[in-house]
């Protein structure tokens, strides 16, 4: 270093945590190996929209600055299961071998998750030990702050007693809220929806984003519904089916968990439409397909003189393939908005998800407006801040 740099040009740059609920699962470990493949220039950051010009100058960590870690009932290293998906065509060949050394270091940032069948620990006990997991990988790495981001399999619907357990995602979600940390909810899952834990993040005065990633089917669905809207055009119904296998197509065999999955689907259609048409969205499991998914709608609507038509759409993709970028997006845009002092529900956020917390308009289109406003908002007023985080 000459001796006219900078004092500021020695200092390490501060580094992100991610704390990953579902963390050796098939989305977690693509999130991993894509960000650390993205850091190593083998791959370009397709998919990322905070990769995009937009946002260069909103003062986002790096990628390179992200450090993982996370909870799983699952005892499968990411190393291993990073082969699995290598193997199943979702990861490209030779990607998990060339970041192996990252997948590792993650790996061995991943506590034990719950509650698992005999845990006699109570609601409060794993709250906690939840909690000082994510302190002690905070500290541990001397992290500027950590994001706790739920990538889970769907649980089932709440019972909605009041004296029914709290479901696990919100145990994870208060477990979040008392280790300071702001939270995403990326599944359908109850999470900081719950009223519990809805009470504390009032409290807490942290940011936090949910629910359900909006992937594919709904992502169509967010685009075509306001199209409709806007050419007055009368849907009278709007089925759909989904085939998919790996671990979230077992988990969504369960009737419950699929009622919680479609409800996303359908609020976006009330939204977008100003009504829910007749249909219903049918979720198969198929345990050949693997990470990969098959999701075919079926629109009938009116035309000019009642005119009676038809639009059908499939949608093939991989879920994780899809799912990892906008985790990614979001972990970076959540940390720059705890940075930035914004709290409560992050409503510009909601052209992520189905089921979006907060305040904000329900097309894709208009959702990406607010984004970009989020962004432009979200810029440090000292511009050198962008500089020393590309």
């Amino acid at each position: 270093m000459s001796a006219s740099a900078s004092p500021s040009a020695s200092l390490p740059r501060p580094r992100t945590g991610v704390w990953l609920i579902g963390a050796r699962g098939s989305v977690a470990t693509t999130v991993v190996t894509g960000c650390a493949a993205i850091a190593a220039g083998l791959h370009p950051p397709t998919g990322m929209v905070t990769e995009t010009p937009a946002f260069t100058r909103s003062g986002l960590p790096a990628l390179s600055d992200l450090v993982f870690g996370g909870h799983d009932t699952l005892d499968c290293p990411l190393p291993k299961r990073a082969e699995t998906l290598t193997a199943g065509g979702v990861l490209p060949p030779g990607v998990a071998t060339a970041v192996a050394a990252e997948l590792t270091a993650a790996d061995r940032e991943i506590r034990p998750g719950g509650p698992t069948p005999g845990d006699t620990r109570t609601e409060a006990e794993l709250i906690g030990a939840f909690a000082a997991d994510i302190r002690d990988f905070t500290r541990r790495h001397g992290l500027e702050r950590t994001v706790v981001v739920n990538v889970a399999s769907t649980e089932p619907a709440s019972e909605g007693r009041a004296d029914a357990p709290l479901p696990a995602s919100t145990l994870y979600a208060l477990a979040a809220l008392r280790a300071g940390c702001p939270y995403v909810n990326f599944t359908p899952s109850e999470g900081m929806h719950h009223p519990v834990a809805a009470r504390e993040a009032e409290r807490s005065g942290l940011p936090y984003a949910g629910r359900d990633g909006k992937t594919g089917q709904t992502l169509l669905r967010a685009v075509l519904g306001p199209m409709f809207a806007q050419r007055s055009l009368t849907v009278r119904a709007w089925s759909g089916t989904n085939l998919l296998g790996g671990g979230d197509g077992a988990a969504l065999a369960d009737p419950a968990a699929a009622a919680a999955k479609n409800a996303g689907k359908e609020r976006v259609l009330a939204d977008t439409l100003g009504t829910v048409p007749e249909g219903e969205v049918h979720i198969d499991d198929v345990p050949a397909l693997g990470d990969w998914k098959t999701a075919w709608d079926h629109i009938a609507f009116d035309g000019f003189l009642g005119t009676r038509m038809v639009l059908q759409t499939i949608w093939q993709g991989c879920d994780s393939a899809l799912a990892a970028p906008l985790v990614l997006d979001l972990a970076r845009l959540t940390a720059r908005a705890h940075e930035a002092g914004l709290s409560g529900p992050l409503g510009p956020l909601g052209f992520y998800f189905k089921d979006p917390l907060g305040e904000g308009p329900a097309s894709l289109g208009d959702q990406y407006g607010a984004l970009l406003e989020l962004g432009e908002r979200l810029r440090p007023a000292d511009t050198g801040h962008s500089e020393e985080r590309p």
